[in-house]
């Protein structure tokens, strides 16, 4: 062979012995200068017979603090993983992931290098045990379109009030429905306690005494009913029946990827087993560099009399006790279990009279809460007769939360009445705050300023009907009510309730309308409210041609900084709505049918499988609130939408038009409803800031770990990479 023949291959196979060389100098390279392991970390190698494990979950939990304490981090592209900031105590450690079985707990203190072993699952049953909730609820089988609408107890037992797949889904199965208080898909839902199942004839009549148990019962009893019981219960007793004999997920999880790997989780103990959360406030949604490295507040609304808070710099967890104005304030207590709980038996464990529901934190870093004080009956100055401006217009005659504020520099609780309701609670940029729940056709809002400077709450707040400008002249004018015929010569009242609410940069005041299909309202004060409020209706395409996307029930609400709302539905999406889209005019009687702007609503179809049969929405997961991150607090980037993924057990922000996923994957059972976010250092880069949420589900011992199981406030952080610390 001559010289010249040979001469290229050599060069080809000293070129690939150069790149192996180089690679390995660089992976090695990579190794000892990436994993970097400070004193206060953990590092390592998550490695399997298969080799290294990428995308699978490292987590670090301790008991040795004030409060339990939990890390979590995922593994790079080469199995590699470092658990940030760990505070000095002992941890136990092990490797969680799709496709794997828990690996053995290892006992663990940061500075440490620690490889750890990861197991693979034996086969796809135990590799489901891991999955989130929402792969095996979808394989629920919902009844066929032809169903709808229902015939009735007679006919094919759908109520003949549900008119639609959609509405059968709304009603019974997602947000609205049964996944608004519960992970449906979760073991202690997917199996049917035996203490329930061995005293009864079948499993639809175990399911029929599984929804009396406890102190919901009742209310969940009357829902299955309202749409027609023996078909509801038929639909989950079949669904358990196929999981108990063997039934599967018919799809897989995939592992977090990309940007997903970056996220850190952290996560503390701070209630009492018997208690569930509602929601949890840490900062000013204004500028939520307010009370940084302080502590978060938690909402028990019909749980508990107390708020539930942790201080992250101590890791310890506390109470802030509550208090009621009257005596004979009703309680959750006067309503006892329907029937015994499998968990709690008789007892009654929800007594709370204040309720509280949810929060905003003003620029002095007081809370205020929405919380019940009183009976249900307000004050005379509410009524009818009153001098009050507001009730001159419209009288209320009953309302059930106020506000409580706690002072954490006084340490001290004041209860304000207001004649309205509070549900969510939302400053707009002149210190008012913004109300919803109503009582329905009610818009109410309470100026912090006023009560700053009189501390009458009669003078600080005010309330509005909800009237459209149906005669078109731009201002409020006489109005025909709800139940009489339209005048095209006067505006129209509309008897709507906020669920979610959210102040705009425009100085006007969005609000989610629930039920079928449900729409947004925007609530416009004008220069001297209520005699000048105005409001607009948009209704959820559904069943419209004209519209490109159709949805339905929205229910939690935010506003970006450019004033595009977004929202959630329970048909399973996440939407957004860009009033400025819209082509036609927004008011007159066109504007009044709530149907005139469809082109101003786009659909995100949240990810993950749909229901079996499931034909008029996007996915069987269940996002009940929605939070625009518009100071980039979680690391993703400004104005992002992040949805509450309740089956999908993780937080869904929706970055560049795709979602991204951020799981927790322990203990299972993640469902939150409020979302919130601090910035504790500007110039910390991604320590300084987070995403907070609490575990938020009514049944906390439904979790991984059962009775005694707490609630836990989580903190999500975006790392540049799997590595950084």
């Amino acid at each position: 062979m001559s010289k010249r023949a040979l001469y290229p291959g050599m060069v080809i196979v000293l070129a690939a012995l150069l790149a192996a060389t180089l690679a390995g100098v660089r992976a090695g390279q990579l190794k000892s200068e990436t994993v970097r392991i400070g004193n206060a970390d953990l590092g390592g190698v998550v490695s399997s017979p298969n080799g290294p494990e990428a995308g699978v979950w490292v987590i670090a939990e301790t008991i040795e603090l004030p409060t339990k304490f939990v890390k979590i981090v995922v593994t790079d592209d080469l199995g590699r993983y470092l658990v940030p900031d760990l505070p000095k105590a002992s941890y136990s450690v092990w490797v969680r992931g799709y496709g794997l079985v828990d690996s053995p707990k290892v006992k663990a203190t940061p500075g440490n290098t620690l490889n750890l072993k990861a197991v693979v699952a034996p086969d796809k049953k135990a590799a489901a045990q891991y999955y989130p909730a929402l792969y095996w609820f979808s394989l629920l089988q919902v009844p066929p379109k032809s169903d709808f609408p229902g015939t009735g107890q007679t006919g094919n037992g759908i109520a003949p009030n549900i008119r639609s797949q959609g509405e059968w889904i709304r009603q019974v199965v997602n947000t609205d429905g049964c996944t608004g208080c519960h992970q449906m898909g979760g073991k202690a839902t997917r199996e049917i306690p035996k203490s329930i199942l061995s005293q009864s004839k079948d499993t639809k009549a175990a399911w029929d005494r599984r929804i009396q148990s406890g102190q919901a019962g009742g209310g969940m009893s009357a829902r299955f009913t309202q749409v027609g019981r023996q078909r509801a219960l038929a639909m989950y007793a079949d669904w358990t029946d196929r999981i108990a004999h063997g039934e599967l997920p018919a799809a897989a999880p995939s592992r977090p990827q990309g940007r997903e790997r970056n996220v850190v989780v952290t996560m503390w103990d701070w209630a009492d087993p018997k208690v569930y959360l509602h929601d949890e406030i840490s900062s000013d949604k204004r500028n939520p560099t307010v009370n940084s490295n302080g502590p978060v507040y938690g909402g028990l609304e019909e749980s508990g009399d107390y708020l539930p808070v942790v201080d992250q710099t101590r890791n310890a967890s506390s109470q802030v006790k509550l208090t009621v104005r009257d005596p004979e304030t009703p309680s959750s207590a006067n309503t006892p279990p329907a029937a015994p709980s499998p968990y709690w038996g008789d007892e009654v464990i929800w007594n709370s009279k204040t309720t509280v529901h949810s929060f905003a934190m003003d620029k002095q870093g007081r809370v205020w809460a929405a919380a019940r004080i009183r009976k249900p009956e307000t004050p005379a100055w509410c009524q009818a007769g009153s001098d009050h401006p507001s009730a001159k217009l419209f009288p209320i005659s009953e309302g059930e939360r106020g506000l409580e504020l706690y002072d954490p520099k006084t340490k001290q609780i004041a209860t304000i009445d207001t004649c309205f309701t509070w549900g969510h609670v939302n400053f707009d940029d002149n210190d008012v705050l913004w109300s919803s729940f109503g009582p329905a056709g009610v818009e109410g809002w309470f100026d912090t300023k006023i009560w700053d400077k009189t501390h009458d709450e009669k003078k600080a707040q005010g309330w509005s009907a909800f009237v459209l400008d149906y005669n078109g002249n731009g201002k409020r004018d006489a109005y025909t009510e709800p139940n009489q015929p339209a005048d095209p010569t006067k505006d129209k009242r509309i008897n709507v309730l906020y669920y979610g609410d959210s102040p705009a940069p425009d100085g006007s005041v969005w609000g989610t309308v629930q039920g079928m299909p449900g729409a947004l309202v925007r609530f416009i004060p004008g220069s001297h409210p209520p005699e000048t409020a105005l409001a607009e209706y948009y209704e959820v395409p559904w069943n419209n041609p004209k519209a490109p996307v159709q949805g339905f029930a929205p229910r939690g609400l935010d506003v970006d900084s450019k004033g595009i709302v977004w929202t959630v539905l329970s048909s399973g999406h996440l939407a957004s709505f860009d009033r400025s889209k819209c082509k036609g005019p927004l008011n007159g009687p066109t504007a009044a049918t709530g149907q005139h702007c469809p082109e101003g609503w786009t659909l995100y179809p949240l990810p993950g499988p749909n229901y079996k049969g499931a034909l008029e929405n996007g996915s069987a997961d269940s996002a009940y609130y929605d939070f625009v991150d518009r100071f980039d607090m979680l690391g993703v980037g400004k104005d992002v939408p992040i949805a509450t993924g309740n089956l999908s057990e993780g937080l869904l922000a929706l970055v560049d038009g795709k979602f991204m996923t951020l799981r927790v994957p322990y203990p299972m059972g993640y469902y939150a409803k409020g979302v919130d976010g601090r910035i504790d250092n500007p110039n910390g880069g991604w320590k300084g800031k987070g995403i907070y949420t609490a575990v938020s589900t009514r049944a906390p011992f439904h979790m991984e770990g059962g009775k005694g199981t707490t609630s836990k406030l989580v903190k999500f952080q975006m790392r540049p990479d799997p590595l950084a610390n």
